[in-house]
């Protein structure tokens, strides 16, 4: 009896344990989310310093937003190189999920632009990419830099945490009903209030709370904006 008394003692230390790291986890989890939702371009500097690029919603071609701080010497030699076509890292980014540090990309790199980068002050960096898991998924991905030092993994998971954050700030509404959503196209192919209500057999004050109400939902200032904006999404 003993014997099975110490042995339960031991597993209720150990359950103990490992409910004590999860919840330390979870708690640390928590505040890098908290963290990254305070974080801004001043932030984002102090974590990268020597630069960093963010793409966020990827259409068929471009992205929906984009932020270019690399130094401008270096994006002037990339472009002029074409290095897109060969860049280890963008393939990376557009074929996998997570988080990649530069000095561990599992890719080959025949124009050596990750050596290149080196002598931009782009020494150490990493790359994170998500993507998301529906029928009209679409992919974000970024790249920070700095020349000192590798990414600490606390570092690394801030960086996520904010990359996370801005695709789900970015991501298209659901709410939009399909008669404003027909509206809004009308807007985009450039007709007039008379001409909408005309074709659609409704009012014009029909056609203003529909586009009213898309306004609301997409954050946008004028029906010009929204209609942009919901092509952007790929909505109309």
């Amino acid at each position: 009896m003993a014997i099975l008394s110490d042995k339960v003692l031991f597993i209720c230390i150990v359950q103990k344990t490992v409910q004590k790291q999860q919840g330390l986890c979870q708690k640390s989890e928590v505040r890098g989310k908290r963290m990254a939702t305070l974080m801004g371009p001043d932030e984002i500097e102090q974590l990268a310093p020597s630069g960093y690029y963010i793409a966020l919603r990827i259409g068929f071609a471009f992205p929906m937003e984009e932020v270019n701080a690399f130094p401008p010497e270096w994006v002037q030699h990339y472009t002029a190189q074409r290095f897109m076509l060969f860049d280890p890292i963008v393939r990376w980014a557009y074929s996998n999920v997570g988080i990649c540090r530069w000095s561990e990309i599992p890719l080959d790199d025949p124009k050596r632009i990750i050596a290149q980068a080196k002598t931009f002050g782009l020494r150490y960096g990493v790359t994170v990419s998500v993507f998301d898991g529906n029928v009209d998924a679409q992919r974000s991905f970024a790249s920070f830099t700095r020349a000192d030092r590798e990414y600490t993994d606390l570092e690394v998971k801030l960086l996520k945490a904010l990359l996370v954050r801005r695709h789900n700030e970015t991501a298209p509404p659901t709410n939009l009903t399909r008669a404003e959503l027909e509206a809004l196209g009308m807007v985009k192919d450039g007709k007039r209030l008379k001409e909408i209500a005309f074709e659609l057999s409704v009012s014009e004050g029909a056609v203003k709370q529909r586009l009213k109400n898309a306004k609301l939902k997409l954050g946008a200032k004028t029906g010009t904006q929204a209609a942009a904006l919901a092509n952007q999404y790929g909505l109309i």
